[in-house]
């Protein structure tokens, strides 16, 4: 017995030096709760012809567009996750981090057994990290956008908070959500200089086309064509994705400004060659009482050829606010509108806008769990693209109506 006891403490002591080497953490989200979200379903256009006269005619769809049930996320994203660190010397240190998303309302998470990519990753990168010098690292991450827009918004970017998902089914990737995480990057972030502190991100395209429309100087005009990594029909940069953001964050203040831009997918295929650009400018103010926020983004596409795709010049704005309440809740307003210029050459011009206000309940049941709860009301012009907090459910032309009541427990 004694024996065994020995073995264990020198067991014990080996495994401590090891791990006192490199300190990994693991963390992790479970948040899930009820959503129902309703509205007419809308209309669609169907060619009419009018004594003899070609037209387009509007006809209601019968019924509605209703969701209801559990989801996962709605106020954080699920999770798990591992971070870990080693130091190097003299300040330097090895850094990763491997976090994935999970799916706790159904039978999706970690390399489940339908999954047809493998790992759904948040974030996975490895890098070195200096007080001094700032962080290089590589792998899938943030963009700037990610952290900026979750900075300035009243529900902390949860999936229903207006800018969150007018942004994310808008096709920006300023926004709280998947689309500001980029794969094969590159990024730097700056120490912290007295409440200044900036990022830098690149995207590494890392395609190659397998069939593209060749335009008609090309002698098989509109014939599929192969190509290869950098050959001369696909650009290095092809598909690449790049940003910069700053911050200034100082007692009751922050603030933000974010530029990203993405390349062309393609610039030989005539149905999907367009580059975008987006800005983003932001910013908060804690009063104590009441912490007040606001921000303004817009997004440009070179839509110079004849583009096949949703992604039109716009504009979104949002202002909100957190009001404490008693002790551990608050409450969250935010008020957010999506508007399209219709100056694209896209196939379906969007000229109408959509806006949404929600209001939002948080109870902090311990330091690690939160009860939530919200109201989201929606309202889509006829030439929108028709949101709602819940992908599908929302309609052009028509009002969305959304309640959700949830728990969150970080660990």
């Amino acid at each position: 017995m004694q024996k065994k006891l020995i073995a264990l403490a020198v067991a014990s002591l080996a495994s401590g030096a090891a791990f006192a080497q490199t300190n990994v953490t693991m963390y992790g989200i479970a948040d899930a709760g009820y959503i129902y979200s309703s509205g007419d379903p809308g209309f669609v256009q169907r060619p009419v012809v009018i004594n003899g006269v070609p037209g387009v005619a509007r006809v209601s769809i019968p019924g509605t567009n209703t969701f209801s049930g559990i989801s996962s996320g709605l106020l954080s994203g699920s999770r798990l996750g591992f971070r870990g660190e080693e130091a190097l010397g003299n300040g330097l240190k090895a850094i990763f981090t491997l976090e994935y998303s999970l799916n706790i309302d159904n039978n999706t998470g970690v390399g489940y057994s339908g999954s047809s990519t493998g790992l759904n990753a948040r974030q996975q990168f490895v890098g070195l990290s200096s007080a001094s010098l700032g962080t290089l690292a590589l792998g899938r991450q943030y963009s700037p956008g990610y952290q900026a827009t979750s900075n300035n918004d009243p529900a902390g970017g949860a999936a229903f908070e207006p800018q969150s998902f007018l942004t994310n089914q808008a096709g920006y990737t300023i926004t709280p959500n998947t689309p500001a995480r980029w794969n094969n990057a590159i990024s730097y972030t700056t120490p912290n200089w007295g409440g200044f502190s900036a990022k830098a991100i690149y995207s590494f395209g890392e395609s190659s086309v397998t069939t593209a429309m060749v335009p008609a100087a090309f002698p098989v005009a509109s014939a599929a064509v192969v190509g290869t990594y950098n050959d001369k029909l696909v650009s290095i940069t092809d598909n690449s994705a790049y940003g910069v953001g700053v911050n200034y964050a100082n007692g009751p203040l922050n603030l933000d400004a974010v530029y990203q831009g993405r390349s062309s997918t393609n610039k030989v295929d005539t149905f999907n060659g367009f580059d975008t650009n987006e800005w983003y400018v932001g910013g908060s103010y804690d009063f104590k009482m009441v912490k007040l926020m606001g921000s303004w983004q817009g997004m440009s596409v070179d839509n110079t050829q004849f583009a096949q795709n949703v992604f039109q010049d716009s504009q979104v704005w949002q202002v909100g606010a957190v009001i404490p309440i008693l002790a551990a809740s608050n409450i969250h307003l935010g008020y957010s509108q999506l508007m399209w210029d219709g100056s694209s050459r896209a196939l379906a011009r969007l000229t109408g806008n959509s806006q949404s206000a929600m209001a939002g309940w948080t109870t902090n049941l311990s330091k690690r769990t939160t009860f939530y709860a919200g109201y989201v009301w929606t309202q889509n012009d006829n030439n929108s693209i028709g949101t709602a907090p819940v992908a599908g459910v929302g309609a052009r032309g028509q009002d969305n109506n959304t309640v959700l009541a949830g728990l969150r427990h970080m660990f």
